[in-house]
């Protein structure tokens, strides 16, 4: 670069000049390692679960821990960047995250894995909505800037793919570690890479909200803790009744503050337009259900079936298919179809689906037993994001559509983080009463060298075991069915949008966000 290139050019512009390329290869990068976290760790569940001893219960919070504080901690991250400057907060994210992922690979302790999880969260809430506030600071309105959405929404879908597969291989051929570790060498780059590629974003005045975000981070943890203590140890446990107190003081308090502060974190009007609100709650209760499909097919393809960790990965490619088939399926149709439509059909096969999975036992195979199930609630919930974001953001004035969309994405963790361990609380009770059954049919027919092994370990061999496991994962699809057709409910009852409604569909239809 020429030295009067350098004297002339703008405050915060990139030290390399204008590589739109580079620039977009960065912001894309950073949000497929953000989204491919929320998979990657799936594959490698059960075995976190046998290196440090976490209970299938209290394994949820290696889920839990990374959700609840990205999602409590997501519409402070976007604020932190509209007023520290959006480049200079996208590198702190991703040097948060990078050093979580390190911290965590090297977890020898259940504790020290959740708190990395957790401060993983952090940072992803730091990086993932300044990455796509800078891609308005990097590209010029129009095609160009539309052309870098459409690259960016294609690595966001696509992240969940390659968190499967990448979990898998990594598990597989190296150890459960290394799905924490990639995250170092990728994130070091990037950061690296930030401040010569993109341009600074101008500073904004505002004040941050932290009693809002702590208070509602501090409270669904509490919330979710409670529900997971009483998977373990009933619903009258000091612990767990202390837990629910917990959360409803801590969520009162933050309602309290959201309505009293001038600039709040969480913009509660944002829920007096019925067909928002409406998005939300679908959001809300589809994420609880998909959350703990993940989670328990998880543990029953590789506890139950047997399956490797890299076989396990290829096994749910089935479902990332069918959600990128369906949703572009609903973004050309949104148009002449409208949203209404689009998301009861979505809910109501994510039902079937669902329903169809209850069946699970453990006799079923793959083929016969869970793949059909799955495709179906996977075309259900691919024509259901391309609307629920349409409706999200209709009639929003244009400085708070990004605290509109952001809302919904916040929506999907928290509702994951919620659900999973509702699910988890089902599973808990039911496998305690199947295991009663079960230990007194392997008292009763077991060999006597196989008892004597029982009365040591405490640990009921495979086939018991399985039963144990699979009719809880059954019970756990039973309850994951009601959020579901809540979430039909919500479509048919509340969703009434009207024609401008469709407007933002229109970049929709032709690839574009």
């Amino acid at each position: 670069m020429a030295v009067s290139e350098v004297a002339t050019r703008p405050a915060g512009a990139a030290r390399r000049g204008y590589h739109p390329a580079l620039a977009l290869t960065v912001i894309a990068a950073s949000q497929l390692m953000v989204v491919l976290d929320a998979t990657i760790v799936n594959i490698a569940l059960p075995q976190v679960q046998q290196a440090l001893g976490f209970s299938t219960t209290d394994l949820s919070w290696v889920l839990n821990a990374y959700t609840l504080t990205f999602g409590g901690l997501l519409l402070l991250g976007g604020r932190a960047g509209d007023i520290l400057g959006r480049r200079r907060v996208f590198v702190a994210g991703i040097l948060i995250f990078t050093l979580a992922s390190f911290l965590g690979g090297l977890a020898t302790s259940s504790g020290w894995l959740l708190a990395a999880r957790a401060l993983q969260g952090v940072g992803g809430a730091i990086a993932a909505p300044t990455a796509l506030a800078l891609i308005t600071t990097n590209f010029a309105e129009g095609t160009e800037r539309n052309r870098a959405f459409g690259v960016f929404g294609a690595v966001a879908g696509a992240g969940g793919a390659l968190g499967l597969l990448a979990g898998g291989m990594l598990t597989s051929w190296l150890s459960w570690r290394w799905v924490l570790f990639v995250n170092v060498p990728i994130g070091v780059l990037l950061a690296v890479l930030a401040p010569l590629y993109i341009t600074e974003s101008e500073r904004q005045p505002g004040r941050f909200d932290l009693a809002g975000a702590l208070t509602s981070t501090a409270g669904m943890t509490a919330l979710v803790y409670g529900f997971i203590s009483a998977a373990q140890d009933g619903w009258t446990d000091p612990t767990t009744i202390g837990s629910f107190t917990a959360a409803a003081v801590l969520l009162a308090v933050f309602v309290s503050i959201e309505t009293r502060t001038r600039q709040p974190i969480t913009p509660l009007h944002m829920f007096a337009d019925r067909n928002r609100a409406g998005s939300y709650a679908i959001m809300l209760s589809l994420a609880a259900a998909m959350f703990g499909m993940f989670f328990f097919l998880t543990l029953f393809v590789q506890d139950v079936l047997g399956y490797t960790p890299l076989r396990a990965g290829l096994s749910f490619l089935p479902v990332t298919a069918g959600i990128i088939i369906s949703s572009q399926f609903a973004a050309r149709s949104l148009p002449r179809l409208g949203p209404k439509r689009l998301m009861t059909t979505g809910a109501l096969l994510a039902v079937v689906g669902l329903a169809w999975l209850t069946q699970v036992s453990v006799d079923s195979g793959y083929v016969e037993g869970l793949l059909a199930p799955m495709v179906v609630f996977a075309l259900g919930m691919g024509l259901l994001f391309v609307p629920l974001t349409v409706v999200a953001v209709s009639g929003v004035p244009p400085h708070e559509a990004g605290a509109a969309s952001s809302l919904l994405n916040v929506m999907q963790q928290v509702g994951g983080s919620l659900g999973l361990s509702i699910l988890v609380t089902a599973f808990g009770t039911a496998s305690r009463n199947e295991a009663t059954t079960q230990v007194a049919d392997f008292l009763r027919t077991a060999p006597p060298e196989a008892q004597a092994q029982f009365q040591q370990t405490g640990q009921l061999p495979a086939p018991w075991a399985d039963q144990i496991l699979a009719h809880g994962i059954s019970t756990s699809f039973q309850l994951a069915v009601a959020f579901a057709a809540l979430a039909f409910v919500v479509a048919l009852v509340v969703i009434r949008p009207q024609k401008p409604d469709l407007e933002p569909a229109q970049g929709f239809a032709t690839g574009q966000p």
